[in-house]
């Protein structure tokens, strides 16, 4: 909804405790993944207030969030969507890999991996869950297409 519904500004939703995490969690929290980049590139979010499962009938085995995600009115940085998500997606597709190495499973040779850290100013040693949508969108900007 938020890359396909432009006109709907703001969302508040009750979702599943860990989903809700996901959904408004920065770099270096457990919860943080690829979903969190892409939720901060088109919103800023935050969890409202938790709800707990007594309040419910019949009562789920589940904590829930209410979450809270207001549009951007233009994303905060300005990158090629598809190469961000390239990024994006291959920093994540094995947690605790390094940035190297999913840049090499984009179709770098090391070198060209280390170079194109080095030039966004990132660790080789570096992982995705440490990362800023800021960082990935420096990578993402420095991949030959």
């Amino acid at each position: 909804m938020l890359e396909d519904v432009p006109a709907v500004t703001t969302f508040v939703v009750m979702v599943q405790r860990e989903v809700g995490e996901r959904l408004v969690a920065g770099p270096g929290e457990e919860a943080y993944g690829a979903v969190s980049v892409r939720v901060t590139y088109r919103a800023t979010g935050r969890t409202v207030r938790r709800v707990p499962a007594e309040v419910f009938w019949p009562r789920p085995n589940v904590a829930s969030v209410v979450v809270r995600l207001d549009r951007r009115p233009a994303p905060p940085v300005a990158v090629v969507e598809e190469r961000l998500w390239r990024v994006v997606d291959a920093g994540f597709a094995e947690r605790r890999k390094t940035m190297r190495n999913a840049l090499r499973r984009l179709g770098l040779a090391t070198d060209e991996a280390d170079a194109i850290l080095a030039a966004a100013g990132v660790a080789p040693n570096v992982r995705a869950e440490e990362l800023s949508l800021e960082t990935f969108a420096a990578l993402a900007e420095r991949i030959p297409t």
